[in-house]
């Protein structure tokens, strides 16, 4: 390959685009109109329009990708994660385009990517597994049926999907019906496709992952093992490799699956296989990903490999640059930088970001996305960086890591930098007696008072003026140009105009018995009819923002006029509508 095009965005592009030219390569990024300026453009070697603001428009879209793949001059397809990356008929697409397709053979992308299938991959080589449906349900009625026979908690996933999307977990049997229709609605806005399976969710597990690497040479190495347990709503926030306090048998058996399982798929590229070990030590199998992973880095720092670079030299049919197994080197840690309220439940909280100011220092990178001045947008995935900490030790790295979290500075939009303050002095993940004890819901339940406590008594410092240059960037032809003007210029034409040179924060929406849209984002669905009659604390309405659902709930008792239709996008606190 000589060129290759990113079908992407934020810091996963910036790491790929980074990549190219580490292996000698030139690199081509895509952009949705609200990320014209955004970092990831400006990195790479040239940027070109998608035009439009919805993922469906941009970087969903795969007419316009290979329009631009075929513009540019790209040879070569990078999808990162996320978007289409694990969409076996975007691969083949690529490739019928005559072009290189950096990932997985679109037939192991569909055998693994479907979640009932990779099941049914995993029963065959004999890696462990939790019961689960072999085919993807039709209904809510399927889903209770299930629960029923093989009692609660159940896992409802999507079939197409990953990274937590379109994944909803059952406690109790009267939330089972919604909690499928919101699965679904997830799955469908993040995948494309609908459909889910159900599994018996182990109660308080840890979630331990292999990362693969294949060539196509038929070499299967697994890189190394991440621990990935410090979630919220399914979403990861913290990972580290190698995952700590495994027994010597369990980190046998969780390579062993991993590798058989891709070799049986017929695996190349990097790939990710992902499991659940209860607190008795049961080891199931969750899925398989089949892409680079957010939390690669980890591995990176501890193996000696670049992935990415690794990824691109198996594409070109090179084999791998490794024969086995690399012996993990000391440890690292690595933390989302998200756009998200801690205190008001991670929130997605979009805005534009006036500082950002990220620590360094020996063992500490930063694979950032966004600048000082960039937009984290609504309809995007709320990481703003990840911070990766490398020590000799798990003791050592923790304390570099507090030192880094202590240096980073994010003004703005919120972040979740408070919850990492607080969760690298948290005894049940220091574990320094060996006591680890975080599980994929300990956030939500048994940190949840102590996170609250933290958070109130952490406050951010305010944010610093303007730079004096403003940068700006125009569209020429469908490539993006950059231009920097001064601000005191820009003032000027704006008073000129008959403004007054100063951008304005726009105040939320305020009325007594308002319904206010809790963040920037889209109504999904109302979940009361207009004019029914609701209580104080109920759920009225569904608004996605970043790819996350949230409900909205009444102010008071009283009756509700709806204002806002489905499908409409909406500031934070635009009133969705009235209880009274």
């Amino acid at each position: 390959m000589k060129k290759l095009l990113i079908a992407n965005r934020g810091e996963i592009a910036v790491r790929i685009a980074r990549a190219c030219a580490d292996y000698g390569i030139q690199s081509v990024a895509v952009y949705a109109d609200v990320d014209l300026d955004a970092l990831h453009t400006r990195v790479a070697d040239e940027a070109h329009a998608l035009k439009g603001e919805r993922p469906a428009d941009t970087y969903l879209n795969v007419d316009k990708l290979l329009a631009i793949a075929r513009q540019s001059g790209a040879d070569a397809v990078h999808p990162g994660y996320g978007f289409l990356s694990e969409n076996a008929a975007f691969a083949q697409a690529v490739i019928d385009a005559g072009l290189i397709w950096v990932g997985p053979p679109p037939a192991a992308i569909a055998a693994l990517g479907d979640k009932v299938q990779a099941r049914k991959i995993a029963l065959s080589v004999g890696a462990p597994l939790v019961a689960g449906t072999a085919d993807p349900v039709t209904s809510a009625a399927d889903v209770v049926a299930f629960a029923r026979e093989h009692g609660l908690p159940i896992a409802i996933k999507a079939a197409f999907g990953g990274g937590g999307r379109g994944m909803k977990v059952a406690w109790q049997m009267d939330e089972v019906a919604e909690l499928y229709e919101s699965a679904v609605r997830e799955a469908t806005v993040a995948f494309g496709r609908g459909e889910c399976f159900v599994e018996q969710f182990l109660d308080q597990p840890r979630h331990v992952e292999a990362q693969v690497m294949a060539d196509q040479h038929g070499r299967v190495v697994v890189v190394g093992t991440r621990d990935c347990s410090l979630q919220r709503r399914n979403q990861k926030l913290v990972e580290e490799a190698p995952a700590p306090f495994l027994s010597d048998e369990q980190r046998e058996r969780i390579h062993a699956a991993a590798r058989d399982v891709c070799a049986k798929a017929g695996y190349v590229g990097a790939g990710t296989v992902e499991f659940l070990l209860s607190r008795n030590g049961t080891i199931s199998f969750l899925e398989v990903n089949t892409r680079l992973q957010v939390e690669h880095p980890v591995t990176e720092v501890t193996a000696g490999v670049d992935l990415v670079v690794e990824q691109l030299r198996v594409a070109d049919g090179l084999p791998l640059s490794f024969a086995d197994a690399p012996a993990p080197q000391g440890h690292a840690l690595e933390f989302r930088i998200n756009a998200e309220d801690v205190a008001r439940g991670f929130l997605p909280a979009p805005g534009v970001i006036t500082v950002f100011e990220a620590p360094s220092g020996p063992g500490v990178r930063v694979d950032a996305g966004v600048v000082a001045g960039s937009v984290v947008a609504g309809q995007f995935d709320s990481m703003m960086a990840k911070l990766i900490v490398w020590g000799s030790s798990r003791e050592q790295a923790l304390r570099r890591a507090r030192r880094a979290l202590a240096e980073f500075r994010i003004d703005g939009v919120p972040s979740v930098l408070p919850f990492h303050d607080a969760v690298v002095t948290a005894p049940a993940f220091v574990a320094a007696d060996g006591a680890f004890a975080v599980h994929t819901r300990w956030i939500e339940t048994d940190f949840a008072d102590t996170l609250a406590q933290a958070v109130q008594a952490s406050p951010r410092p305010a944010p610093l003026a303007s730079p004096a240059l403003t940068r700006t960037a125009i569209e020429v032809d469908g490539r993006r140009v950059s231009l920097g003007l001064p601000a005191a210029l820009l003032g000027a034409l704006a008073a000129g105009a008959g403004g007054t040179g100063a951008v304005l924060p726009v105040e939320p929406e305020s009325e007594p018995g308002a319904v206010a849209a809790p963040s920037a984002g889209t109504l999904q669905k109302w979940l009361v009819d207009e004019g029914a009659r609701v209580e104080a604390g109920e759920p009225v309405a569904v608004m996605e923002a970043m790819k996350m659902e949230m409900q909205v709930t009444a102010p008071c008792a009283g009756v509700l006029t709806q204002r806002a239709a489905v499908g409409d996008a909406l500031r934070l606190g635009a009133v969705l509508g009235v209880v009274n």
